[in-house]
């Protein structure tokens, strides 16, 4: 047996072989028994509410129908929005449709793309149902023609639509839209001058997707003890002292933002305020995971180099092309072995990195809806979680929603811009970025309305 001289934090791993893209019957079965379960035992979601669902029937008749090409383009603020969204669009969406007076020409399914990181920290689990449900891997930090190859193909064969991110990634704030990809609309026109060239003429169509937590009167019992958490993490005594709703959560701020930066040996500026300090932290921890890797600094672009160091990691801890740890040398082993335990240190910085650059949104007051006053104090807590060497995996939805709206905005039809497209490509994807960020906007200030 091996037994490593020294024995790292994590130990290497043989590279993942991932199943090819399907619809898997067993699996299909397994959500629908089990997937409704952990939507509310893990995600809390004790029910969900679809408001302005006509667009989303009339998307998914027209591509069942093979009449369009369907991108359903998801927000992504918590982490379980694929979850949710998938089973409800595989076990709740056809019965609303037929509310609705819809009828589908065949049972509806979704192909959702994903990051390969997933089959990684997912485990076996993860592995077994994601290409059963006719999801798509692809790399977000290095070349893949093959999964953008399964990507375009998905679309441009159909008739079920693929959803995408255009985030990229947890973006932690349901309240704006901090940053958006081009790739989503890059790939929809894409595909769109592919049908044209093709003669089919079939329409490309990006569907916006919001969703949003709202909840009830467990809902501020659940926020003061998670509030004390944080405060038993970060050494305060809360209503013991005094202290009223905001500046109990500034001070916890301010106090995990100090170990921070004591962490980093960093000297703060005067007058500097919190978004100013946390860029100086996020310069700071991406130094040392890079140094940590041997890596130079790749692109200018913080989320560039974000990307590249995750992906650094990731292929020291799983190491791709090897097959099997059995057939390196003992010595080969324990090297690949501390070679990931570095990897997995450096890591922590990066996921530091990850969340805190999306961390820079106003403090509640006592006033605010408490939705909002909910997901910030979730947030100030994942910001202990990564500063104590935690990352996504660790982050834990402390109060649960009592209702999850799903909020759908009207279509973007691609093949309509497909001309301006040809005249000029950049003026035609910012314009259609511009567009799906107002309709992600919309969606917000439309559920702002929704209160339980």
């Amino acid at each position: 047996m091996y037994k490593p001289y020294c024995k790292p934090v994590v130990v290497a791993a043989p590279d993942i072989k991932v199943q090819k893209s399907r619809i898997s019957k067993l699996v299909v079965l397994a959500c629908g028994l089990l997937g409704r379960l952990y939507l509310f035992l893990v995600l809390g979601i004790a029910r969900m509410v679809l408001r302005n669902g006509k667009p989303l029937f009339e998307a998914y008749k027209r591509a069942l129908e093979g009449k369009s090409r369907c991108i359903i383009a998801f927000r992504h603020p918590n982490g379980g929005e694929a979850q949710l969204l998938m089973w409800f669009f595989l076990f709740k969406l056809r019965s609303l449709a037929r509310k609705a007076k819809v009828r589908f020409p065949r049972r509806p399914y979704v192909s959702f793309v994903y990051g390969y990181e997933i089959l990684r920290w997912g485990g076996a689990v993860a592995r077994w149902i994601m290409p059963g449900l006719l999801c798509v891997p692809v790399h977000h930090a290095k070349i893949d023609s093959a999964g953008m190859g399964r990507i375009m193909r998905t679309i441009f064969e159909g008739p079920y639509p693929l959803a995408i991110a255009p985030e990229g990634q947890v973006s932690y704030t349901t309240e704006s839209v901090p940053r958006l990809e081009k790739g989503t609309i890059r790939i929809g026109f894409q595909v769109a001058e592919r049908l044209e060239k093709d003669g089919s003429h079939i329409p490309v169509e990006i569907l916006p997707v919001s969703t949003h937590f709202r909840y009830g009167k467990m809902g501020q019992w659940s926020l003061n003890k998670l509030i004390r958490k944080i405060e038993k993490y970060t050494g305060f005594r809360g209503k013991k002292d005094g202290a009223g709703f905001t500046e109990r959560l500034r001070r916890a701020r301010d106090f995990i933002l100090e170990q921070n930066e004591k962490r980093y040996r960093i000297t703060p500026v005067e007058d500097q305020d919190f978004s100013q300090r946390i860029d100086t932290i996020i310069g700071a921890a991406l130094d040392k995971a890079e140094k940590l890797l041997g890596i130079h600094p790749k692109g200018k672009e913080l989320v560039e180099r974000l990307c590249h160091i995750r992906q650094i990691c990731w292929d020291r801890m799983v190491i791709p092309g090897l097959s099997s740890l059995d057939s390196l040398s003992l010595l080969e082993r324990a090297l690949a072995d501390l070679t990931a335990g570095e990897a997995w240190h450096a890591s922590r910085h990066m996921e530091l990195v990850d969340f805190v650059w999306y961390f820079r949104v106003p403090l509640p007051v006592a006033g605010d809806p408490l939705h909002k006053k909910i997901e910030y104090a979730q947030n100030l807590w994942d910001f202990a979680n990564r500063t104590m060497g935690g990352a996504y995996s660790n982050r834990v939805l402390n109060v649960h929603p009592k209702r999850v709206l799903i909020q759908i905005a009207p279509v973007i039809n691609l093949s309509k811009r497909l001309k301006e497209y040809k005249k000029n490509k950049k003026d035609a994807i910012a314009n259609a970025m511009k567009d799906m960020e107002d309709a992600f906007l919309d969606c917000i200030a439309r559920a702002a309305e929704y209160q339980i």
